[in-house]
């Protein structure tokens, strides 16, 4: 049976890291009872002890391209804890891709289901019960990166364009039943997603104060919203641009590796690791022959 509290109840997929953990964090200092989302379960339950009041944490360990574990996960914490007040719908994956290889197909398919459809998935439970209590707000993680597509990261451009596009479908459908739907669109935020790109991140900003301003944003049922507000610039001059200007100006913009690039360097380096491995290994075993000479040498003219 649920039980009653004034407490605020917040459900976050993608949180055993990045953004999510960031929210997660935030909310948790803010007394919210949780329900967590994430692949990796020990990550989600190491999390989970740290925050102030673990046990008003629940945990779901799951793949949220899995519709049918989402949605019992929905369940449980609404058995629990009534309907939630805020759903985050912030699991997302980004690879570099390469329409001409084959291998990359997957990764497209990845990372749509992963950004777009798991988005539809985590929202579905929760809205009819908002619907039905009138309140509730749903809350989509896009990206600048899906203002316009950007080379070498055509799965996440698309991902985020659909996902952006389907929130701003969905908040005028529920407009009626007073329930918020909130697009926020992040520029570069600091975290493992990230870490490896190898190219300068304009604005970069921490995932804690991501956190703060997004929550911000989100209390005040902000429709749409871009982090850092300096990136909110950039995306808007970038969807002005006519297409032949853009197409000039982002032709040599980096790209992310894909993941045959990525396999390739880790290769390289695996291959040169070695070599340096076995060239000392090779100098130590030269330096021992010399000291067994040098010692023999000592003993015959002693």
């Amino acid at each position: 049976m649920a039980t009653h509290t004034t407490s605020p109840k917040v459900f976050i997929t993608g949180a055993s890291s990045g953004l999510g953990q960031a929210l997660a964090r935030h909310y948790a200092a803010q007394g919210a009872i949780l329900g967590l989302v994430g692949r990796r379960g020990d990550a989600l339950t190491e999390l989970a002890a740290t925050l102030p009041h673990p046990h008003a944490v629940h945990c779901y360990a799951l793949d949220v391209r899995d519709a049918l574990a989402l949605r019992a996960a929905a369940g449980d914490f609404m058995s629990r804890h009534g309907v939630p007040d805020i759903v985050i719908a912030n699991a997302g994956i980004s690879h570099g891709v390469n329409t001409e290889d084959p291998a990359d197909l997957p990764h497209f398919a990845a990372v749509m289901e992963t950004n777009w459809t798991a988005m539809v998935a985590t929202f579905s439970p929760f809205v009819a019960p908002m619907r039905e209590r009138k309140r509730g707000t749903l809350v989509g993680i896009g990206s600048v990166a899906g203002v316009r597509g950007l080379p070498g990261h055509g799965a996440y451009s698309a991902s985020k364009a659909a996902a952006m596009t389907y929130l701003e479908s969905l908040r005028v459908e529920l407009r009626a039943d007073k329930v918020a739907v909130v697009t926020i669109a992040p520029g570069y935020i600091r975290t493992p997603m990230t870490d490896g790109n190898p190219f300068p991140m304009p604005f970069l900003m921490d995932a804690d104060k991501f956190a703060r301003k997004a929550a911000a944003a989100i209390a005040g049922r902000k429709r749409f919203v871009v982090l850092p507000w300096q990136m909110g610039i950039v995306a808007c001059a970038m969807r002005r641009l006519p297409r032949w200007l853009y197409d000039m100006l982002f032709a040599r913009a980096p790209r992310k590796p894909t993941m045959a690039q990525r396999q390739a360097r880790e290769a390289h380096e695996a291959a040169e690791a070695a070599e340096a491995a076995e060239a000392a290994e090779a100098t130590k075993a030269a330096g021992a022959v010399q000291t067994q000479t040098d010692n023999d040498e000592t003993s015959r003219n002693g």
